[in-house]
């Protein structure tokens, strides 16, 4: 991991990867962030589902694709803050010898990512302080961990609702995926007004308006399913993704969300 010091922190600001940490239960966050996630969830008190939701999904992906799949590889870019069955985790409980970089540029995540994203001795892991809209940095750096001749699993789990042009999120998936050998595969999700409507669409003006970082932006189901344009998506395909294949997580969560998103192959 990068030796640099991470950049101060302002803990005035509400921060995304915070007040996630926040609606998951986590430690790491501000009063700030408290004020704002719990604003957002008078608004709209699903959001904790929502968080809940995609972060199953990242469980039963990760699960599927060390397992089935046999990845041994995983870029995972805009992670967050670590907490419990992070990618690594997952992956090395299957395949000790699973490589995993993270990547983020949350100045929190920074601090916190030496202490807690381990790794098991057969295994690596690392983190990369990085922006998902520098493709080839990240690219660059992770080549020190992951070996691109063998196939990878690049993991955008609510990452892209941060780049507001739709297509430069669409080139940045496509330039990512273009790097990665066939035999990798694409976990995506992006949140969606698909489920809860207009209330979802109050939720995120909230968000917006009330000096929430980075701006998000909501895109519609028909959107997210074209990041997977040029792959094999996998059954059940792109919806909810509470509802992707709930057999791989024992937990108790299968009502829909307004996260979308799905697993595809590249051949």
């Amino acid at each position: 991991m990068s030796e640099r010091k991470p950049p101060a922190i302002d803990s005035s600001v509400p921060h995304s990867a915070r007040i996630w940490n926040y609606w998951l239960g986590g430690k790491e966050h501000y009063q700030a962030d408290r004020d704002m996630g719990d604003q957002i969830m008078r608004y709209f008190p699903e959001i904790v589902e929502n968080a809940r939701g995609n972060r199953y999904f990242l469980c039963r992906a990760v699960r599927f694709l060390a397992a089935e799949a046999g990845i041994r590889q995983f870029l995972d870019i805009g992670t967050g803050l670590p907490t419990e069955d992070n990618t690594h985790e997952i992956a090395q409980r299957i395949a000790p010898a699973t490589r995993v970089v993270y990547v983020d540029n949350d100045p929190l995540v920074l601090a916190h990512a030496r202490a807690l994203l381990t790794s098991s001795p057969e295994g690596a892991t690392d983190y990369i302080d990085a922006d998902v809209n520098d493709p080839d940095s990240i690219l660059a750096k992770a080549a020190a961990t992951l070996d691109f001749s063998q196939p990878v699993a690049l993991m955008l789990l609510g990452i892209l609702q941060f780049v507001p042009d739709a297509e430069e999120a669409s080139r940045i998936v496509t330039h990512l995926m273009e790097a990665l050998p066939a035999g990798s595969y694409l976990a995506l999700s992006h949140p969606t007004n698909a489920v809860r409507g207009e209330r979802m669409d109050a939720a995120v003006r909230q968000w917006n308006e009330g000096g929430g970082s980075p701006v998000l932006t909501l895109r519609t189901p028909e959107q997210v399913t074209r990041y997977f344009d040029g792959l094999e998506l996998l059954s059940p395909g792109v919806g909810s993704t509470a509802l992707w294949r709930p057999e791989l997580f024992d937990a108790d969560f299968t009502s829909p969300i307004d996260d979308f998103g799905g697993v595809a192959v590249k051949h």
